[in-house]
Order: structure tokens, then sequence, then C-alpha cells
């Protein structure tokens, strides 16, 4: 008997809601792949999900089942999904925005069900059995995280600075009391000098205003990720996005986050600060390999 079937055995036999091929089976044009959106806990609320829902490119949604877990996914043809494929829809924005809001709308109904921690964008396994065994294989881990992650939801926070605005703030009206104009050459540099000044002094204000958000954020929140700084389309808003933070919160103090970093956000003429979520735990559901002082996983 194969590490796997022992496994199984030791575990129960995994069931899936949709055709299973054999483990060792190469994927063709015509054979389906796993698309896989996330894992919870085996309950039937998320296999009743699963038969109503659409997922990537309009396929259905299926469950497989094993070890006490349960998986969501969609079987999609190798052709679309396989790693070329998939290169070349993760390298066009529009098809990307498209897959990514399939792939959302799942995690995001299922989470409304029960505690669900969703799986990166674009995980697609050779088939379904391979999929059960992931299950069986990081169980263990699934179970922490799940426990750790329950009664829980993700909120971000950002910050963006807007030079526009900020100059169009401190614009001010010339007047007849003011000296006469300097020559064209020394205007020049006096206006590059203080364009400089003026957007020096913009992030500074930004900074503080992003540290002060920080803590009052990390008062209320059970953890916190900082992520990469959006930026062009990504960022969906006009102006700078320089600081993208992303955190755990207890559900029932959501609103108490949401007043806790309106209050620690100080009035600066050119920058904003923007709350989003909830979501499902996407910044959370892979955290590092080292428990932290917190005790995540």
């Amino acid at each position: 008997m194969s590490a796997p079937d022992q496994t199984r055995k030791a575990a129960g036999a995994p069931t899936c809601e949709t055709g299973v091929r054999a483990v060792g089976e190469r994927a063709t044009a015509g054979t389906p792949m796993a698309y896989v959106y996330g894992v919870g806990r085996d309950e039937e609320k998320f296999r009743a999900l699963a038969r109503a829902a659409n997922g990537v490119d309009g396929h259905g949604v299926g469950a497989v089942a094993a070890g006490g877990l349960v998986a969501l996914v969609s079987a999609v043809p190798a052709d679309a999904f396989d790693e070329t494929a998939l290169q070349h829809r993760l390298g066009d924005l529009g098809r990307l925005e498209e897959l990514a809001r399939a792939h959302h709308a799942v995690v995001d109904a299922a989470f409304g069900e029960a505690v669900f921690l969703p799986l990166r964008l674009a995980t697609v396994y050779l088939d379904e059995a391979r999929v059960a065994d992931m299950l069986l294989d990081q169980r263990h881990r699934f179970a922490e995280l799940l426990a750790w992650l329950d009664g829980h939801v993700e909120l971000g926070v950002k910050v963006h600075v807007d030079p526009d605005a900020a100059a169009a703030a401190q614009a001010t009206p010339r007047t007849s009391a003011e000296p006469p104009a300097p020559s064209p050459g020394r205007a020049y540099l006096q206006q590059r000098r203080q364009k400089r000044h003026s957007i020096e002094d913009l992030y500074r204000a930004a900074g503080a205003v992003a540290d002060e958000v920080a803590h009052a954020a990390r008062t209320l929140a059970t953890a916190a990720v900082v992520h990469r700084p959006q930026q062009g389309e990504l960022s969906g808003r006009h102006g700078i996005n320089i600081a993208n933070h992303a955190y755990l919160v207890p559900a029932d103090v959501e609103e108490r986050f949401r007043q806790a970093v309106q209050a620690a956000t100080r009035p600066a003429a050119g920058v904003q600060v923007e709350v989003t979520g909830p979501w499902a735990p996407y910044s959370f559901a892979t955290p590092a390999a080292d428990p932290g002082p917190d005790g995540a996983p």
C-alpha cells in the first residue's frame, strides 16, 4: 500500500462530488484539472454552496472532502489552465481581473457560511485525487489555521497621497502687496525648490499619519501583515498608495476598529486613509512557518 493510501486509510477515505481520475494519470487537453478556491471544515453548508455556485469561466463548483476537511473546486480544461495558459492569462490585466472576481465570489460566499481558508489565486491541481491527498497531507496545519481564524475577518488599511490635492490646498491668490516677480530663471528655480519641499512635507505628513493609524489598528487586531503598496491601475484610486496593511480583526470589534482608525487619522492636505473589507482572511491563510508571539500557527 502506498503512503497516500496508508494516510487515507488512517484518516478516512476521501469523497469527491465530481469525477476523480487515477493519481498517476497525466492531464490531457480533454481531461479536466482541479481549480481550488479554498479549504474549510467538512460541513454540509459547503456542499450545498458548491451545488449552487458558479466558478471561474462559468464552471460549476464541486466539493472534495478528506480528513475532516473540504476543498471547493472547479473542473477546468487543461488547455486553459495548465502552466503555459495561466502565465498568459495572469499577464493580461483584464483576464486577470475576471479570474480574480470569479475566485473571490466563491471564496466570499463560502466565508459567509463559516470560516474558510482562501487559497492563492490560480491554484490548480492535476486532478481531484491530488486535491484529496493535499487535504490529508496538510490536515493538521489546516485545522490549526481554521481554529485560529475562526470568528475573525480581514480588514485593509491603505494610506494614499495626492500631490495635486495638496498643491491645490496650499495655493493662495496673489495680491497687489506681493513683491515684484523675480526674473524668469530665478522664478523657475524657486518653483522647483518649493515643489520639492512641498512633496517632502507631504510624504513626511503621510508617513506620520500611517504610523499613527497602524498603532491604533494593532491595538485591536489579532495579527497584521504589511503588503507592498499598490500602484497604477491596481490601486483603484487617484494618487499614490504609500501604505497597504492587512489586519486580522475579531468580527465583533470591526466597528471599533474602523472608529479607532478614523480617530487616529490626523487631517493632512493630500493624505487619505481608506479602510477596506471585511474580507475572507486572504493575507493570513498561509502565515510564516514559525509561530508568532500571538500564537499564530
